[in-house]
């Protein structure tokens, strides 16, 4: 087992500030994302996705209760053809005056 060292071994590494990153937009619904970012597949990796997207956990949460993973896939990185989902589009209007940061329960899947 490695010793640990009492001297920082990034010290000689510049020290980043502490002002906060401008905010990434969320792929679904486009407004800024909070302090916490889930990076989600558009295209699921069991379907051989490899990019990734920022999200709200709350917008990831509605894409997984409203499609498959077969559907995800059939959109790909086309947001556009999610938000035609009536019940997409409805989350979308709801959640755009809402603080980036805000969570709520999601109904259950709907099949």
């Amino acid at each position: 087992m490695a010793r640990r060292s009492k001297q920082d071994p990034y010290d000689h590494l510049p020290q980043q500030d502490d002002a906060p990153a401008a905010a990434v937009p969320c792929w679904l619904c486009s407004r800024p994302t909070g302090k916490t970012i889930v990076w989600h597949h558009p295209v699921p990796k069991s379907r051989g996705g490899r990019d990734v997207v920022p999200m709200h956990p709350i917008c990831q949460q509605t894409l997984i209760s409203n499609f498959t993973n077969s559907e995800l896939q059939r959109h790909g990185m086309e947001v556009t053809g999610l938000l035609d989902h009536p019940n997409v589009r409805k989350f979308v209007d709801w959640v755009a005056k809402k603080d980036p940061d805000f969570t709520a329960t999601i109904t259950k899947k709907q099949r």
